[in-house]
């Protein structure tokens, strides 16, 4: 009987900014919910409320907060994805989808954990982001050339990987050695391919899983570039609505594509690869065979001919469209524990092992740090202890 007392304390005022910050409809809450509109409706005027289940319900399975929170005297001051991100138009903004605004919400969350682990100062004695800066106001390519040249990338180790999940692993490390957390999740908002968080400490990026390795490696190495510019941003897999952002914002998004570009195959080394080739007429597996020296998708090798006017925009965007039906998805499969030990950053979690090894940090603490629960803790210790993470 006690589960349909009615929720005592709870601020209408909180409903509504929990199912806000979701970006969700009543009416979406209502069919989650399996309630009418008007129901839930009422619940954020003040009409009634909702019993103790059916909020336990609301914040753990709907909006995934903390049950606590509805019983705050008012809404938590929390960044707002308009103010946060400007990588993207407003129209974009306004259509995040309820599980991309989860993510962002799960970034922050690891951005906390990492705060708490590392007690307030990131571990790396000397920050990427402490040593260089981007501008637009200089070149591309010797911005670009510093950067490769910090985080120790060679275009010989690159060549040698094996596939480009090894090459994709590789540049990971890499920006992992330098102070940048990265983590990977599987997007159902299938256009986003990544997001990053800046901070002062502990700047994170989280790239889509769901696609395939050389996409990942691109928005890998695209978000850092926004890292750079010291803010956070959100990245379409498309260049769609670009030329919808205020003028400073597409000059940076635009740059932020040339870095990348030029950070993973430099103009210098790319003009040996393709001399003789012609990109207006070259077939499919002559780009694939130039990208495959890379590492790279066959759309960063024809994003270096438009970068050096060797193609017009018009024909880059057909051929990039037109690739993009062929892609596969870069997919998980395999064991779940294998799967989300490589979604979560390998230092942090190799670090919240050690903690917890170390009895710094309890096993729940440890298990909420990763997000998981208590017994299955131990499934992710093995990873770490195995090398397998």
């Amino acid at each position: 009987m006690a589960a349909q007392t009615k929720s005592i304390g709870v601020q209408p005022e909180l409903l509504r900014w929990a199912r806000d910050s979701a970006n969700m409809t009543i009416v979406d809450v209502a069919e989650k919910f399996k309630k009418r509109p008007e129901e839930i409706e009422a619940w954020e005027n003040g009409e009634g409320g909702p019993t103790y289940a059916q909020l336990e319900r609301l914040a753990y399975e709907i909006y995934k907060r903390p049950l606590a929170i509805f019983f705050l005297p008012s809404p938590p001051d929390e960044p707002k994805p308009r103010t946060e991100f400007r990588s993207l138009p407003d129209a974009d903004l306004s259509s995040l989808q309820r599980h991309t605004v989860l993510l962002i919400r799960k970034g922050h969350a690891f951005q906390a954990a990492l705060e708490e682990l590392y007690q307030g100062r990131n571990p790396t004695e000397r920050p990427l982001w402490r040593e260089t800066s981007l501008s637009t106001q200089r070149a591309v390519s010797p911005q670009a050339q510093r950067v490769r040249d910090l985080l120790g990338v060679s275009l010989e180790q690159v060549e040698e990987a094996s596939t480009d999940d090894e090459a994709l692993k590789l540049w990971r490390r890499a920006i992992e050695a330098r102070g940048v957390f990265v983590f990977k999740d599987s997007f159902k908002q299938g256009e986003i391919s990544g997001f990053c968080l800046r901070h002062e400490e502990f700047p994170i990026i989280l790239i889509n899983n769901s696609t395939t390795k050389t996409r990942q490696t691109f928005s890998l190495l695209h978000e850092l570039a926004h890292l750079l510019f010291n803010r956070s941003g959100i990245s379409r897999f498309d260049d769609a609505g670009i030329d919808e952002l205020p003028p400073q914002d597409r000059a940076i998004e635009k740059f932020c594509n040339s870095v990348a570009a030029e950070i993973l195959v430099p103009a210098r080394d790319f003009a040996i690869a393709v001399r003789g080739l012609d990109p207006l007429h070259a077939s499919d597996e002559e780009f694939a065979a130039v990208a495959r020296r890379y590492h790279v998708s066959r759309s960063v090798i024809l994003r270096r001919f438009l970068d050096q006017g060797q193609v017009s925009e018009a024909f880059y965007l057909e051929k990039d469209r037109e690739w993009a039906n062929q892609r596969g998805r870069g997919g998980s499969g395999g064991d779940y524990y294998n799967t989300q030990g490589a979604y979560l950053s390998e230092r942090f979690l190799r670090d919240v092992v050690s903690g917890y090894s170390r009895r710094v940090i309890s096993k729940s603490e440890a298990a909420e740090m990763i997000g998981v629960k208590p017994k299955n803790f131990d499934a992710f210790q093995d990873l770490v202890l195995r090398g397998a993470a």
